[in-house]
């Protein structure tokens, strides 16, 4: 039973540093102008968020990974490395978000990296990961089916072809979704949650990783609830697609993120949607606007409604997959 105790620890300590770090944090942003700039074609009643301290992200990676290097010595005594390799991977794409941020605000324009430099180095840390995760022997290049109960046995190389196109592909549709105060944040801490659910059937170590993540998430959603006083930036968003696809590989069944992960699949979707169809349709469009969050504003859904329906829908989910 007290090994139960400790990931649930884990998510009261991330809670604990990243409520008392973020009034510093933000402060510190403000001081530095490090304020979000609007796109000048997004929705016209989001221009009262500009320079909202952006880069926010910091606060729930810096609380995460305190809290994980709090607990690594237990972890590795008990010759589990999986939390770190998880926590590596969100790392290095929280770094290309800082990067691309950085870029940013330095540059005074919406556009920091360019997707060619985003894209090779989102590339280069997915296959490291892969690769780490199958030398040290927590990775198989079997495929499980969720719900159909199947297994695949797919080839290494197919597989690390896979995953690398899951992991890029969530990673981004993560950041997609961070597109009203609230949103992605409070998403990704019911996916978390479950995650750590997940583990706790055998891994107490990785749900400690997953409640870490929760917690750390749960201190930044009380300062990223709208009105936001802060935003995540890609810092943030990017550092969480990585979670996301991390704690979908160590459990060994990246497909789940389909069920659990369907908002940022739905924000994805309509995006692509609205592009394809207005590219071959020569300028008619599907939705109001695109990704979905701002078409359901342009409907009068207030942002509050938004995240609450989109919290549902991924609570309802995560249920369903316990059976998975």
């Amino acid at each position: 039973m007290r090994e139960y105790l400790y990931p649930v620890l884990m998510a009261g300590l991330s809670f604990l540093v990243a409520v008392l770090l973020a009034p510093i944090v933000i402060r510190k942003l403000r001081e530095l102008h490090f304020g979000q700039k609007i796109l000048e074609d997004g929705p016209t009643w989001h221009k009262g968020k500009q320079n909202t301290p952006t880069m926010g992200g910091v606060i729930f990676i810096i609380a995460m990974t305190l809290t994980v290097l709090t607990g690594l010595p237990g972890m590795l005594a008990n010759g589990d490395y999986r939390p770190l390799v998880m926590l590596g991977l969100s790392l290095v794409f929280g770094a290309v978000g800082f990067v691309d941020d950085w870029t940013k605000i330095r540059k005074k324009r919406n556009q920091g990296l360019t997707p060619r430099q985003k894209l090779m180095l989102q590339i280069a840390a997915a296959v490291l990961f892969l690769v780490v995760m199958r030398v040290m022997g927590y990775l198989t290049s079997d495929l499980y089916l969720p719900f159909i109960g199947k297994t695949l046995r797919l080839p290494w190389w197919l597989y690390l072809v896979f995953g690398v196109i899951v992991i890029i592909g969530a990673d981004n549709a993560v950041n997609l979704t961070d597109g009203i105060d609230g949103l992605c944040s409070s998403v990704t801490l019911i996916v978390a949650v479950f995650f750590s659910f997940v583990f706790l059937r055998d891994d107490v170590s990785a749900s400690a990783f997953s409640l870490a993540l929760a917690g750390g998430l749960l201190g930044f959603f009380l300062f990223n609830r709208h009105p936001a006083k802060v935003f995540m930036g890609d810092t943030g968003s990017l550092f969480l697609g990585g979670a996301v696809c991390a704690m979908a590989f160590a459990y060994n069944m990246p497909l789940i993120l389909v069920p659990v992960g369907m908002v940022y699949i739905i924000e994805t979707l309509s995006d692509i949607i609205q592009v394809g169809y207005y590219k071959l349709s020569h300028g008619k469009r599907v939705f109001k606007m695109a990704p979905i969050h701002h078409h359901l504003e342009l409907c009068g859904w207030s942002e509050w409604k938004i995240v609450i329906a989109a919290c549902l829908l991924t609570l309802a989910l995560c249920a369903l997959s316990l059976l998975a």
